[in-house]
């Protein structure tokens, strides 16, 4: 068979071979799962999904109420999840940036202590650390009946930080989309001065322009468009706080721990990235002038970028999964719904299911963009 010889078709063979199989082997459990269920008279199927959740999400980031369906409930976990390591992974990157730069310092102090910090926290277990952030919030500030209001209208107690927060009356989706047609603006600003920098070699007020390009379309949507906000003022009464926005301490300590934990991993991949860069290019800059500063700026962290990048994906899968270990200190996220599910239904399977392919479609996602970031710094031949 001539085809057979041709190395593309046979990879493409051995992969469908492979997806037919664990596509094979998934339809065999499920089968006998289903029946083993059925002869016990226990339900299966997601048609749980439209059921009345009827339990409380003391956080969540998009609107839930007991009344809800099941479904959104899931949802409410989902978004907690994201959420949270969104948020981990940008303060930890750049956390670590700056550890993994401080690791490489020529001053011994600050090199070593930057040394003791990655490893304290690269070697001990990453729930402990939770529970001991969880447990010094916990004990350090006082019960909400004395919550410490450290500015007009924002109490600190043990049950979290609660300020004002903005409600939208209306307005919210023109200064949106002004705010994306702004950054897109800006993107297109900067690569257009950036190409023209290259071909005439004079230096153009890219910053400038950009910035520009942010703020008149949000200047617009702030003139023009119908945008009506509220403040809601928290309020202490006599046994708990009202009103505002709540930051609640299994969230912070949550966050607290991923962040730290990214940030260490972080700057290993970037000590690492740094050194592996050629000697000669640190020499090479200096020769042509460059402070230490700019080279790093310039010439070192461009080139490092391309080491850094592959590594960087495993960490940012990592602080995804990571988070599940959320359960531990009680902030609802995607495992702890679903948990809570299993013990309302008794569809363990399908619960169990659906988080395993929620993490899984969320993997998949940040390989997709980190690979693609990583063709766009890739070295390209002329």
């Amino acid at each position: 068979m001539p085809l057979f010889y041709d190395a593309r078709i046979r990879a493409y063979l051995y992969q469908a071979i492979a997806v037919g199989a664990v596509v094979f082997i998934a339809w065999v459990m499920f089968s006998t799962a289903s029946a083993n269920l059925a002869k016990q008279d226990i339900a299966t199927g997601f048609g749980f999904l439209a059921r009345q959740a009827g339990f409380v999400i003391t956080e969540a980031a998009i609107a839930y109420e007991p009344t809800d369906t099941i479904g959104r409930a899931i949802l409410v976990g989902i978004a907690n999840t994201v959420k949270v390591s969104l948020l981990a992974a940008l303060f930890g990157t750049v956390f670590g940036l700056l550890v993994g730069i401080g690791r490489l310092s020529h001053n011994p102090v600050l090199s070593r202590l930057m040394l003791a910090y990655v490893e304290a926290l690269r070697n001990v277990p990453l729930l402990l650390y939770l529970l001991l952030w969880y447990s010094l919030i916990i004990s350090a500030f006082p019960p909400v009946k004395q919550a410490i209001e450290m500015l007009p209208g924002v109490f600190l107690s043990n049950s979290g930080l609660v300020m004002p927060a903005l409600h939208w009356q209306s307005g919210f989706s023109a200064l949106t989309v002004a705010l994306l047609v702004g950054t897109t603006a800006a993107i297109l600003v900067a690569r257009i001065l950036g190409r023209r920098r290259v071909v005439t070699g004079k230096d153009m007020p890219v910053a400038a322009f950009a910035a520009l390009a942010v703020v008149l379309p949000v200047a617009t949507a702030l003139m023009f468009a119908n945008i009506s906000v509220t403040w809601d003022v928290p309020e202490l009464g006599r046994f708990r706080l009202s009103g505002g926005y709540h930051l609640r301490p299994e969230f912070v300590a949550l966050l607290l721990g991923l962040t730290l934990s990214v940030s260490a991993n972080v700057a290993e991949i970037v000590r690492a990235g740094i050194q592996a860069v050629s000697k000669g290019q640190w020499e090479a800059a200096t020769a042509l002038g460059l402070s230490r500063t700019r080279t790093l700026k310039l010439v070192i962290l461009p080139q490092a970028l391309r080491i850094i990048i592959p590594p960087l994906t495993n960490t940012y899968l990592t602080v995804f999964k990571n988070s599940s270990l959320a359960i531990a200190i009680g902030y609802p996220d995607l495992v702890m719904v679903s948990n809570t599910i299993m013990n309302q239904t008794g569809q363990a399977i399908e619960a169990i299911a659906i988080f395993m392919g929620v993490y899984l479609a969320l993997s998949i996602a940040i390989s997709l963009v980190m690979n693609w970031y990583n063709a766009q710094v890739a070295l390209r031949e002329r």
